[in-house]
């Protein structure tokens, strides 16, 4: 291993005079924050997970102006546990109904939104409104088939906590006065908002547990230490927690929308990243140390070979981050620059805090494997990372075949892959307001639960005439008008999700398309708008993700045939675990589709941490092809760094897949991507394809540059 003087900035972190002073002010500076800073806060809207401009999220911003505005609406669902409701339920419903209203137009008048509209007329979609036994007019909507009833009931709330807290409320409060063999049940949206809000309770917590855990499990399993891995896993999880609150500050004081799932993605991309960069930096440390009586000099010399592989990668995912600010929903933007700043701490923390925590202590903290001058280095080992490359190097050519070939058959799975998830299949486990939307759908007009909205300043009747006169619409009315706003419920025959639905909101839009000001809303019209819209984002941003990779590895490696043989090699990854997880998905966890944000998000974290591993292999091949030229030095480069690319990669998956443990779909699809695609590209194209490409081509493959001689 050759000696070089470390440059005064790693001399400085790591020397026996500024240690101290590097490791704990920033740690200090950092619980400070935590202690005394709490995260932003921000109050939600509406469309924060709408695409900008589309016409759902139009729909919904005409609908704030109204004076009368409901905010969301709740669907209060009474069934029948045997038979049918008699008359004496069914008043007792009324009863309840009216009581219900009353409340929420108190609570809108509170809010200072006015009332909540009359009580009269509430049930959705005009379905008849029969009196329930005696002579007055009922709010509460029976079934024709008498088994069930229900009433819609404004739910006025301040913020999506506020709103998860009133449908508690009012489930409490159903359950309570419920008449006996009846079952109560909320739905339609609030009640859907309220339950994938409930998700998030306490999901912070939990998912900081398991991911420190899944870490602390696979640090001692790496360094095989009690003492080691306490040093990294202290100082990631305070970068951890000091990147949650300045994100958040920062996404406040620039007014970018954020939601409870930015937080959670933070936290395992910041757990996962920091603690690649430190496995890196201290396998190098370890291999100084062999070769160096000062732990300060070892540290110094460590940190200054691999300080440009971990400023090379956390750049390149940094600037992969910021492209998602160049996306049509508001709640992406705010992840991606959310992300970005947990990188940059995280770097920071590792390239900084680290070598000076770590070499505050003696060699010691290696026990029982410390290393002392004189044992083997793991370049000159031969382990099973050596066995692995000598393999390669008898034949690369089939090891390329061999590895493309079994790239593109897992891709294959890529062309059945079908995008959009129906409102029941967004959770693992089925919350209430799914179950009580179905049953809805039982004995009432399949779209009952999520009408199609359509808002207007035009004439409302002659809006409402053109959306009744639409096939699939079973019933419409008009909801809600005022100050020139009318909002119009149309209720269509084909269950929420289904493409009969979606047909009929497309429908919709063509037969109001002449109404000036008209905008059609509703769930299924935000889900066609998010497909396009998703579509759209990866059309500008899959492309500009690509791009910025590429410049950095041109930059870093100044050479053309590495990096475009890299980038290729990252593409085949995204692809195949794509099609991998799409196998996985149907056949084994029963997932009729993929989320619609899933690929852009599951394309940005293993291109842009994918090319990590590129970076720690192929800098560390180019520091040893100097001396040794292309073929040993790349030999030798998977026997130094095999180890640890590999525990790194094993780490970083584990961790996205903790995002398994909160019951939503979106979420553990993606975890579930990112595992697939960080073992593969850690197991075989990092530590196989890579290899046996620059084995192939030689000197060519750093081209035009020269590294050798």
């Amino acid at each position: 291993m050759s000696h070089h003087r470390p440059p005064a900035l790693a001399r400085g972190i790591a020397g026996p005079r500024l240690a101290w002073l590097v490791a704990l002010l920033p740690l200090l500076m950092a619980l400070a924050v935590i202690a005394f800073l709490p995260e932003g806060e921000r109050e939600g809207s509406p469309v924060d997970t709408l695409p900008a401009g589309a016409d759902s999220t139009l729909a919904v911003e005409l609908a704030e102006q109204l004076p009368e505005d409901e905010g969301q609406v709740a669907i209060v669902l009474w069934t029948a546990e045997s038979g049918e409701l008699d008359d004496d339920v069914r008043g007792q419903l009324t009863e309840q109904a009216v009581a219900l209203l009353s409340d929420a137009a108190g609570d809108a008048a509170a809010a200072g939104e006015g009332g909540a509209g009359d009580a009269e007329g509430q049930g959705q979609g005009g379905a008849p409104t029969g009196p329930p036994g005696g002579g007055q007019q009922s709010p509460v909507v029976v079934a024709e088939d008498g088994t069930a009833a229900f009433v819609a009931v404004p739910v006025t709330a301040a913020s999506a906590t506020d709103n998860i807290d009133k449908v508690e409320e009012l489930r409490e409060q159903l359950r309570d006065d419920a008449p006996d063999g009846i079952e109560a049940q909320v739905t339609g949206p609030a009640g859907i908002q309220a339950d994938i809000g409930q998700v998030f309770d306490g999901a912070d917590i939990r998912l900081l547990a398991a991911t420190a855990a899944i870490v602390a499990f696979l640090l001692i399993i790496t360094y095989r230490s009690p003492v080691l891995w306490l040093v990294p896993l202290a100082v990631v999880g305070i970068a951890d927690r000091f990147a949650a609150i300045i994100a958040t500050n920062v996404l406040e004081m620039v007014q970018v929308a954020w939601d409870e799932s930015t937080v959670g993605i933070l936290s395992v991309l910041v757990f996962g990243a920091g603690t690649d960069y430190a496995l890196l930096l201290i396998s190098r440390y370890r291999d100084e140390l062999k070769t160096t009586d000062s732990r300060h000099e070892a540290m110094a010399r460590a940190l200054s070979r691999t300080f440009e592989a971990v400023l090379s990668s956390a750049t390149t995912v940094v600037l992969g981050l910021l492209t998602l600010l160049l996306s049509a929903i508001p709640t992406t933007r705010g992840l991606g620059l959310a992300c970005a700043v947990g990188v940059v701490i995280a770097a920071t923390f590792a390239l900084v805090v680290l070598p000076a925590a770590l070499v505050l202590f003696g060699r010691w903290v290696f026990w029982p494997r410390v290393p002392r001058v004189g044992d083997a280095v793991l370049v000159d080992s031969r382990g099973v990372w050596r066995r692995v490359g000598d393999a390669v190097a008898r034949r690369p050519r089939t090891f390329v075949a061999g590895t493309v070939a079994g790239l593109a058959v897992l891709a294959l799975g890529t062309t059945s892959i079908t995008t959009g998830l129906d409102p029941a299949d967004q959770f693992l486990q089925r919350p209430e307001a799914i179950a009580a939307a179905e049953r809805l759908g039982e004995s009432f007009p399949a779209g009952t639960s999520d009408p199609v909205q359509v808002v207007t300043r035009a004439e409302p009747e002659q809006v409402l005439a053109a959306v009744e006169g639409v096939d699939g619409v079973d019933s419409a009315r008009v909801s809600t008008s005022g100050d020139g706003i009318t909002r119009i419920d149309a209720v269509p025959d084909a269950a929420p999700g289904s493409d009969a639905a979606q047909a009929v909101v497309l429908d919709v839009r063509d037969a109001v398309a002449d109404f000036d000001d008209t905008h059609v809303g509703g769930g299924d019209a935000e889900a066609i708008d998010a497909a396009d819209y998703a579509a759209q984002d990866r059309l500008l941003i899959l492309p500009l993700i690509l791009l910025l990779v590429l410049g950095a590895l041109l930059l870093l490696l100044r050479s053309v045939v590495a990096p475009l043989l890299l980038v290729a090699t990252v593409l085949a990854t995204y692809a195949a675990s794509m099609g991998a997880s799409w196998w996985l998905f149907q056949s084994v966890f029963g997932f009729p589709a993929m989320d619609t944000g899933v690929p852009l998000l599951a394309f940005l974290f293993l291109v842009a941490l994918g090319v990590d591993y590129n970076i720690f292999l192929v800098t560390r091949a180019r520091e040893e092809a100097r001396e040794h030229g292309t073929r040993t030095g790349m030999l030798r480069a998977l026997t130094a760094t095999g180890g640890v690319i590999t525990s790194a990669g094993v780490l970083l998956a584990a961790v996205f897949a903790v995002l398994g443990v909160l019951p939503l779909v979106v979420l553990a699809q993606l975890g579930a991507i990112i595992f697939v695609g960080v073992l593969l590209d850690t197991l075989v194209v990092r530590t196989v394809l890579v290899p046996a490409l620059a084995l192939t081509l030689g000197e060519k493959f750093w081209w035009p540059r020269k590294v050798t001689g």
